[in-house]
């Protein structure tokens, strides 16, 4: 079924989070005490609350978007090449300018987009942080009233999954099954935090995110059974 999507149809991206404030300290108390109730069966007795805040980019309740990494294939008789740009800065932009990309050239019908379990975080976090800066979310993101059949998001975890809804396979896990070159290289999820409170480094951030995109465009090749792509196809852009 997935070899019959046309590749220029689709939209790949993946998204880098963060904890809305460096600091616990930073939050007004109402927001610390709902973070505590919120994270509650995670923490059990292990960490504090400030202690665990850390991890809060996971929670679009108390997470902001910092970076969002976009790909798609221009294909012309035998020769393709994969298009990637990230959108970066102050998040209310970010999610506007993504907001634009999806309005202005993947509006149609048959456009897709697709993540590594973007159906439950990319897709959904997207959205929830679009409705509370106040955005209106674009047809893409909106599932209102859709069947599941309808729903034009592709991911590639629950393709992998083949109706297994037991385990969760990481993108590092499947790429490295799969035999694509890993797009851990640099830094982790679990880094993107201190590298963009501490280190204050959104480049090296934005080149992880891309690598990332550029790893879900690949596993589609895989399931596809189609070539990879090499490093002269991937244009920035």
């Amino acid at each position: 079924m997935v070899k019959r999507i046309h590749l220029e149809h689709i939209l790949f991206l993946d998204i880098e989070t963060v904890p809305q404030h460096e600091r616990y300290s930073e939050l007004d108390e109402t927001t610390q005490e709902l973070w505590e109730k919120k994270t509650e069966y995670q923490r059990k007795e292990s960490f504090t609350g400030e202690e665990f805040y850390d991890r809060a980019g996971i929670w679009a309740e108390f997470g902001k978007i910092i970076c969002i990494s976009c790909g798609y294939f221009k294909l012309n008789g035998d020769v393709r090449n994969f298009r990637v740009t990230s959108f970066h800065g102050e998040e209310r932009q970010i999610l506007l300018d993504f907001k634009t990309l999806l309005e202005s050239y993947f509006n149609k019908p048959h456009h897709l987009l697709c993540a590594h379990n973007g159906k439950e975080f990319d897709f959904p976090y997207i959205a929830r942080r679009m409705i509370i800066h106040g955005i209106d979310i674009p047809f893409k993101l909106n599932l209102f009233g859709k069947k599941p059949w309808e729903v034009p998001h592709l991911d590639t975890l629950e393709l992998w999954k083949f109706g297994d809804y037991k385990t969760f396979t990481s993108l590092k896990l499947m790429a490295h099954v799969l035999g694509i070159p890993s797009p851990k290289d640099d830094i982790d999820g679990s880094q993107v935090r201190d590298v963009f409170y501490e280190e204050k480094d959104i480049d090296r951030i934005i080149t992880y995110c891309e690598k990332d995109t550029i790893t879900v465009a690949q596993i589609l090749l895989r399931l596809r059974n189609e070539d990879l792509l090499d490093e002269s196809e991937v244009l920035s852009v």
